[in-house]
């Protein structure tokens, strides 16, 4: 095993690397945050951590630690830029023997470094401001902005206990000492506002109002929206006094959805084989995946969530289901296409084939036609400009 000076050797090489090469693909666009990547010590961050095996059957994790795929690797792969898992369904993972892991949801992470630069570049920080961040996590993107800004301008909060003291212990051996609280992010920390500047590292299904009374006017809100069955994408607001309004990026970053908005477990009630009532539907289920069509169903059916499944030994049938309202709409296939049967009090795939419509009609464009208006009373998704087409967030 190598000496840790000697890790810290091959470390600061595989820092430089990495700042070149995410510099070289467009996402380091500063010299201040490329000192940043080169003097922040990511393996400290995530000492072991879990990689996706490849292979057919259940999705697995296998653990990745310097025992079990040698220092050499371990370190490379620290540096890569990729997502790497450390924690699963809420619960810490027992180091002294790490399992490999399936059917388990990834509950904690370290994001891809091109991510969190992205991100932390479209901040547009500057020396003296104050800045609150959703989502410690590791504390590798609270180390960046700690080296940038100083301690004493970043406050950051995660709501996880355990992620929270892992975080706390890497900090304080990398050198940092910001201020570290554990609670629900929605909150954010009204004892050190007002911020500048704001930056979540978990999807939130709505802008919650306090991050509106605690970021200052003329301050910036860059956090990810998503919902129960895709990412909206990211989102930069500009706040002025009581409201915030922006526009999304033009790819469609996705985070884990904050513990305190996640789906609830039972998907709704399945409708029996004469609920409801049926019509030849203008496009099929392919618009649930489908990138921009996605994009749309999302905000046309914000509570829904959907799954397929054959029906009584017959075709296989697409169930969207909204546990919300008790709403459905359930999509079988036809010869000449696809019938869809709606009941409860919205017709969701009315309101999707509406929204895919506009969308169509406006040239499908990508998310960087979207933007966001927020406010105390009322969020939404507008298409085009603040007078277009618009599809509430739920509140």
């Amino acid at each position: 095993m190598a000496s840790e000076s000697d890790v810290e050797t091959a470390a600061a090489d595989l820092r430089r690397q990495l700042a070149a090469r995410l510099e070289k693909d467009g996402w380091l666009r500063s010299p201040e945050w490329r000192a940043a990547v080169e003097a922040v010590s990511r393996h400290v961050f995530i000492p072991r951590f879990y990689r996706e095996s490849v292979g057919p059957g259940v999705t697995t994790w296998e653990p990745v630690t310097p025992e079990t795929v040698g220092q050499e690797e371990w370190l490379r792969l620290v540096y890569s830029d990729e997502t790497w898992m450390t924690q699963f369904d809420g619960r810490d993972i027992d180091w002294a023997d790490p399992k490999p892991v399936s059917n388990a949801a990834p509950t904690s992470s370290s994001t891809l470094p091109s991510l969190v630069v992205r991100m932390l570049e479209d901040l547009d920080v500057h020396e003296g401001m104050n800045v609150l961040e959703i989502g410690t996590g590791t504390g590798y993107s609270t180390a960046l902005m700690c080296h940038r800004l100083g301690v004493e301008s970043v406050t950051s909060i995660e709501t996880d206990e355990g992620v929270a003291r892992r975080a706390r212990q890497a900090l304080t051996r990398a050198g940092y000492i910001p201020r570290l609280l554990v609670g629900d992010g929605r909150a954010g920390h009204l004892d050190g506002a007002p911020y500048e500047r704001l930056i979540a590292t978990c999807g939130f299904r709505n802008v919650p109002p306090a991050w509106l009374e605690q970021v200052r006017p003329g301050g910036v809100i860059l956090t990810t929206l998503r919902g129960w069955m895709r990412s909206l994408g990211l989102v930069k607001l500009i706040v002025t006094g009581d409201s915030a309004s922006g526009w999304f990026s033009d790819d469609d970053p996705s985070f884990m959805i904050a513990r305190q908005q996640d789906a609830p477990e039972s998907l709704g009630m399945v409708p029996g084989p004469g609920d409801g009532t049926t019509r030849k539907a203008t496009h099929g289920p392919e618009v649930l995946t489908s990138s921009g069509p996605a994009f749309m169903a999302q905000l046309a059916a914000p509570d829904a969530r959907f799954f397929a499944m054959p029906v009584d030994g017959g075709p296989v049938c697409t169930f969207l289901l909204d546990s919300v309202t008790d709403s459905f709409a359930v999509l079988a296939p036809t010869d000449s296409g696809w019938e869809v049967r709606q009941g409860g009090p919205r017709r969701l795939w009315d309101a999707v084939e509406s929204a895919v419509t506009t969308w169509e009609e406006y040239g499908s464009p990508n998310a960087a036609a979207f933007g966001v208006t927020v406010s105390h009373g009322q969020q939404v998704v507008w298409l085009g400009n603040p007078n277009g087409p618009q599809w509430p967030l739920p509140t």
